[in-house]
């Protein structure tokens, strides 16, 4: 790609942000003279974009809508964008996972061949998010490249693992790439750790790859032999299983219409007007019990036993606390 190009397809991605960029701005961004943004303009005029100049002290310009699609054009990071955005689309449920399909095969057809290459070396599992989960952490597009091209390459991964607090020390760590995740609004690695001797999670957006990597390996079987199973069930505190590791059952006092939209993958049995019952897991017997408590209202534990002991244990860290 010659300077002219690359600066051509960044200016156009600048005044596809916002309506009216001041050109000194522009300049700035660009790194480039005022004349020089003056032709690269011009260029882009000629190549059918619809760009109108604004009044102001220094004068600007603004990117209007046409009425005829001009030739696409597409930087790096563009491409790993629609990449994610497209195959993401394949789990909206919105009716267009065929159309999302289509799209991308169309796409990368008319792609130069360098980033057709890199489209085709970002392969990654959408595993459903959860109402909530809000905006994905940002992960570098050049990170998940290398992280996707590892895991198809079947090559150990060296990089450096951020701790959780900026004070904390990054820990190198070497691990044999398995898949790339995107789950409830983050990134995540799947991975043998080879120091650890143990399969684990890590979030991209702490991930930073080092080179050179180390050699290829033959891929293990991730535990029950489906990735979206088991990253499902890393995040419910299981080994190797989509389930919670703690399940119990209560009888609720209040009607199973009002239970039923709080209840999550809980099963909700109606047991009369008044009556439910609700069988329901999570990470431990104490956490379980405290999110029964958000129902407010008398319940009686079905089973098992454990489940009991920790509201009997709720029930005397409350105490404590209300006595403090």
């Amino acid at each position: 790609m010659t300077t002219t190009t690359s600066r051509l397809l960044s200016l156009l991605s600048l005044l596809q942000t916002r309506r009216d960029w001041p050109g000194a701005v522009l300049a700035e961004r660009l790194g480039i003279s005022h004349r020089t943004v003056r032709r690269d303009v011009d260029r882009l005029r000629d190549m059918g974009y619809s760009i109108q100049a604004t009044m102001g002290p220094d004068g600007g310009y603004r990117l209007d809508a046409g009425s005829e699609l001009p030739p696409l054009l597409f930087d790096d990071d563009q491409v790993i964008a629609l990449a994610v955005a497209l195959r993401a689309a394949t789990l909206s449920g919105a009716g267009i996972e065929e159309a999302a399909v289509r799209a991308l095969t169309t796409v990368r057809q008319v792609m130069p061949s360098r980033l057709r290459h890199r489209l085709d070396a970002l392969e990654f599992t959408t595993i459903a998010a959860r109402p909530g989960d809000g905006v994905p952490d940002a992960v570098a597009p050049d990170v998940l490249v290398a992280l996707s091209t590892a895991a198809r390459a079947h090559e150990v991964l060296r990089f450096d693992y951020a701790g959780r607090s900026p004070d904390d020390e990054p820990v190198r760590r070497r691990v044999e790439p398995h898949h790339l995740v995107t789950s409830h609004g983050r990134w995540y690695l799947v991975a043998w750790d080879l120091e650890r001797d143990d399969w684990r999670l890590f979030r991209a957006d702490r991930i930073t790859p080092r080179s050179p990597g180390g050699g290829r390996f033959r891929p293990r079987d991730v535990p029950g032999g489906d990735v979206t199973r088991f990253v499902a069930g890393r995040f419910k505190g299981s080994d190797e299983t989509d389930r919670w590791p703690c399940v119990g059952k209560v009888v609720l006092g209040l009607p199973a219409s009002e239970v039923l939209p709080f209840a999550g993958d809980g099963i909700v049995e109606d047991l009369g007007p008044d009556r439910c019952s609700l069988e329901v897991g999570s990470w431990s017997w104490v956490a379980l019990a405290a999110s029964l408590n958000r129902f407010d209202t008398d319940l009686v534990v079905v089973h098992p036993p454990e489940l009991a002991t920790a509201f009997g244990l709720l029930a005397a860290r409350n105490a404590a606390t209300a006595g403090a």
